[in-house]
């Protein structure tokens, strides 16, 4: 098992109740997609699962481990098993690329090995090659200030890309990308979760991404689970009830409409024009 989450609550200091007893299990290897309109939990769901954001009520497990049941030390140790893409990674606009791609495993190196690297980076042919693979290994030594909002995003997935965590999340990693480039950063994160086994959570706005790419739908609506689906059993119906305090149509990352994936067609048919569009 990944994670499992019973009966889950959390309140915000302010009052405003952001998740009300949720309960959800994956299994290792897991490809999950969680989607639903602003403000319906995602984000604070995967908060949960980061160990960064402690549940006011309810039972969380993740990774063998209940974290808040663990010493400080052992807590590390387990957030250091856990790779988390941000929306807006958390990087100073000082820093350099390749120090912001090492810091993701600051926490499984030795201290010694950490305090050098950030002086002299440790692996500059590591944090390279993963830049590599999302076209961004000629900005290795630029400052992050120096990047766009989608480049400082696919310098977030390299980052967690080269942590190689037993438990891989993302919170709208695509979100500032271009159709075309955000297709592609979801194929690499789903592709390195299957090769490695290990689980991947990405919570996305984008109905089209999440039913492309993933084999487990979660819709979350006012902080509950609205449905849990593969693909080929979400219904246009569900969508519009997921995201009915939105006006207009459903939020896709294509301008291409929406057709939603049968089991005869499966997931291509994502691609092709609706005869109810």
């Amino acid at each position: 098992m990944s994670f499992e989450l019973q009966s889950v609550s959390h309140v915000h200091p302010n009052g405003q109740r952001a998740l009300s007893r949720l309960s959800l299990v994956a299994r290792r290897g897991e490809r999950i997609a969680v989607i639903g309109s602003s403000g319906a939990g995602k984000t604070t769901l995967l908060r949960l699962l980061a160990s960064a954001l402690r549940p006011t009520d309810g039972r969380i497990e993740v990774l063998d481990a209940r974290p808040w049941q663990l010493p400080a030390g052992k807590l590390r140790r387990l957030r250091s098993r856990i790779g988390m893409v941000h929306q807006v990674p958390p990087l100073p606009p000082r820093q350099r690329v390749i120090t912001a791609i090492l810091a993701g495993r600051l926490g499984v190196w030795p201290w010694w090995r950490a305090l050098r690297s950030l002086v002299y980076p440790a692996d500059i042919i590591g944090a390279r090659d993963e830049l590599a693979r999302l076209d961004l290994a000629d900005r290795l030594f630029d400052r992050c200030d120096r990047l766009s909002g989608g480049q400082l995003q696919r310098v977030g997935v390299a980052r967690v890309l080269y942590q190689k965590p037993e438990l891989m999340l993302a919170d709208e990693p695509v979100s500032s990308m271009d159709p075309a480039l955000a297709d592609t950063t979801i194929n690499l994160l789903v592709t390195e979760a299957s090769a490695r086994g290990v689980t991947l959570v990405a919570s996305l706005h984008a109905v089209d991404l999440a039913l492309r790419w993933f084999p487990r739908i979660v819709g979350l609506k006012g902080g509950e689970i609205a449905f849990d689906l593969p693909p080929v059993r979400v219904t246009e119906q569900a969508l519009r009830d997921l995201y009915a305090s939105e006006s207009g149509p459903l939020p896709l990352h294509s301008e291409e409409p929406l057709v939603l994936p049968t089991p005869a067609l499966g997931r291509a048919a994502t691609r092709r024009k609706s005869p109810c569009s």
